[in-house]
């Protein structure tokens, strides 16, 4: 084969490698869009400078796969599928949304039997993710009448953020000053989709996620796990009152406000105004509840 031969096979196998590693890089993107992550970008950005495509196609996909699943991690991101979760692991998550969402509300009677039989699962596998919830004072467990989704009242509501009030503020001094251009912009576009967002029943689990971001340069994984433990408990609620009592517009400033406190590095205003948006909250859900 003479040079002219082989610079022509070199480019035709360029072409063929750019070509399957297009469909990767777009499968990457439109299944990072989902999740609203801005990584999508800067994803495709990381693995064309590395010229990714130039390598074989069997090291495209050993990147893209390790991409992918780093992604999923730091978003926290659930599939559909269980295969790669334990069984209670998932019929955790499951119930955990059902109850958030109001599916199943407060008082109401899990039926264990019913439950084993809509998920398919043994009723070993359910007692453990139903004990997952109890732990997550999502359900309650009484004598003769088995397991019951909790319900909140006014005090618990004040004490349950009492406690958050104590572990956010600690999480954000902790994080501001590591937070990162990547972060402040995810931020961004967060707070700008549930300024659009109509679908009121979004509104909770977009709020969580603005707060997440702004926490999670703490880097304290017990921390955060027991902030997320502590919204859950309010979430379900605080989807019905910010709706009920017109709140979303007075709380969405205070999120601008305090993204803008964290883009200057301002810890003390940051605190402030996070403490701020928490009184009001606390203020209005135990109003909802009385």
């Amino acid at each position: 084969m003479n040079r002219r031969d082989a610079e022509g096979a070199e480019v035709r196998f360029n072409l063929y490698v750019l070509t399957k590693a297009s469909v990767f890089f777009w499968n990457l993107i439109i299944i990072l869009s989902k999740v609203h992550c801005i990584q999508s970008i800067v994803l495709f950005t990381v693995l064309a400078e590395k010229r990714i495509i130039k390598k074989r196609f069997s090291k495209i996909e050993i990147k893209f796969d390790t991409c992918y699943n780093n992604a999923m991690k730091n978003n926290n991101y659930k599939t559909n599928t269980i295969s790669h979760r334990s069984i209670p692991t998932a019929i955790t998550e499951a119930l955990r949304e059902r109850i958030l969402n109001g599916d199943l509300q407060g008082g109401m009677q899990l039926k264990q039997e019913e439950l084993a039989l809509q998920f398919n699962v043994s009723m070993s596998a359910l007692r453990e993710a139903l004990k997952n919830l109890e732990a997550e004072d999502l359900v309650k467990f009484y004598p003769n009448r088995g397991a019951i989704v909790s319900e909140l009242n006014a005090e618990e509501a004040r004490e349950i953020f009492d406690i958050r009030h104590f572990l956010e503020i600690g999480a954000l001094e902790l994080s501001v000053p590591q937070l990162t251009t990547m972060d402040l912009e995810e931020a961004t576009i967060v707070l700008m989709q549930l300024e659009n967002e109509r679908n009121s029943s979004q509104w909770g689990e977009l709020n969580k996620q603005f707060h997440e971001i702004l926490y999670r340069q703490a880097r304290r994984p017990r921390l955060l796990k027991l902030i997320q433990v502590m919204h859950n408990n309010v979430e379900r609620y605080m989807r019905l009152y910010l709706v009920s009592m017109n709140y979303q517009l007075t709380s969405q400033k205070q999120h601008w406000d305090l993204l803008n406190a964290c883009k200057n590095k301002d810890v003390k205003l940051a605190k402030k105004i996070l403490r701020k948006h928490m009184a009001d909250a606390s203020e209005r859900l135990s109003e909802f509840l009385s």
